[in-house]
């Protein structure tokens, strides 16, 4: 049997659903050339930081070197540029060169959490090339007078005003920690989300007992991180207007094909190509054909979807339905 694995994603037709994720593999031409090679049908560009950007503005109005003789705290204020790796320009100038290395769509990536100069790169990442613009948005609500409203409203603004700036697909990648997720999913896609991306992953500090000193804390991904982007994939599916893709978790083909059955149109990985190399993708994709065959599944768009909650005889089973079930289930310690 031949298994069509073709979808559709932000409207881009793709040769099959594994997306490379955001990440340093995805900087380079040369790790680019053997993702596709290896089978990958898209790649995400790694963040422009908003960071990235203000300064890039402010040392072009030098505006920075006010005050920084008289607070000694503002010579470090802005953080160097080669702090960050590639600069707005760079950034550009990578994906104007990615497109031309490859063929499989390159999607640009911005990250932060104000307008600023965010509609402007979104528009200059479009002339370079990319096919489409993935908005990251990376923001904890640390100020305890800010409201859910005030999150939101944010998140929702700069949306609105990053999709009035491009033509290209806009997906936004966004994490699980809202209070009505499902209700700011529908409203993303309503301010020109054409799909989401679920979930990002927080960087979490962690403190230096012998210096005292706090720091970020990086771990890749886990298979176990899988299970809270197929419940709300599977719960948004047919539900809202945008594309949707499951990021964080998926290692395998099996993996795959869960966030598949579960209402996903692609699955991004990056973590597990750290671990298992590039060539790991046509493993991946070896493993989901063969899956699928065993299953009797002919293509991709055929499967999509079908354990969905609207495709579930138990819809409670992603929300509460199962709770009781699995505490009851867990077995008891030895003694």
């Amino acid at each position: 049997m031949s298994v069509d694995l073709s979808t559709t994603y932000l409207g881009l037709r793709l040769k099959n659903p594994l997306v490379i994720a955001g990440c340093s593999l995805t900087s380079e031409i040369s790790s680019l050339r053997q993702l596709e090679d290896a089978g990958a049908a898209a790649a995400v560009l790694p963040s422009l930081f908003e960071e990235q950007i203000i300064h890039d503005d402010v040392q072009m109005s030098q505006v920075q070197d006010f005050g920084t003789e008289s607070f000694a705290e503002s010579l470090t204020y802005f953080p160097e540029m080669n702090d960050y790796h590639p600069g707005p320009q760079k950034y550009l100038e990578t994906i104007t060169a990615a497109k031309q290395a490859v063929s499989m769509p390159i999607i640009a990536s911005l990250n932060g959490t104000s307008k600023g100069g965010w509609t402007r790169y979104a528009k200059l990442m479009q002339d370079a090339g990319a096919d489409a613009v993935e908005l990251n948005i990376y923001f904890v609500a640390a100020d305890v007078e800010l409201t859910s409203q005030d999150v939101e409203s944010q998140y929702l603004d700069l949306v609105t005003a990053v999709k009035e700036s491009v033509t290209v697909p806009l997906a936004v990648k966004i994490g699980s920690s809202f209070s009505a997720l499902g209700n700011m999913a529908r409203r993303l896609a309503e301010a020109g989300a054409d799909g989401l991306v679920l979930f990002n992953r927080y960087l979490h500090p962690d403190f230096d007992l012998e210096t005292l000193e706090t720091s970020p804390r990086f771990s890749l991904s886990n298979p176990g991180e899988l299970p809270e982007r197929l419940r709300w994939i599977a719960i948004l599916r047919n539900r809202i207007s945008a594309s949707l893709a499951a990021t964080g978790g998926i290692h395998c083909g099996g993996g795959l094909l869960k966030a598949l059955l579960a209402g996903a149109d692609v699955g991004m990985m990056a973590s597990v190509l750290y671990k298992q190399g590039t060539g790991h993708v046509e493993t991946i994709l070896n493993e989901l054909v063969r899956l699928m065959e065993r299953k009797d599944y002919e293509s991709v768009e055929q499967l999509k979807g079908s354990m969905s909650r609207e495709k579930c005889p138990d819809p409670a089973a992603f929300a509460r339905g199962n709770y009781m079930k699995a505490l009851t289930s867990f077995p008891s310690p030895a003694i």
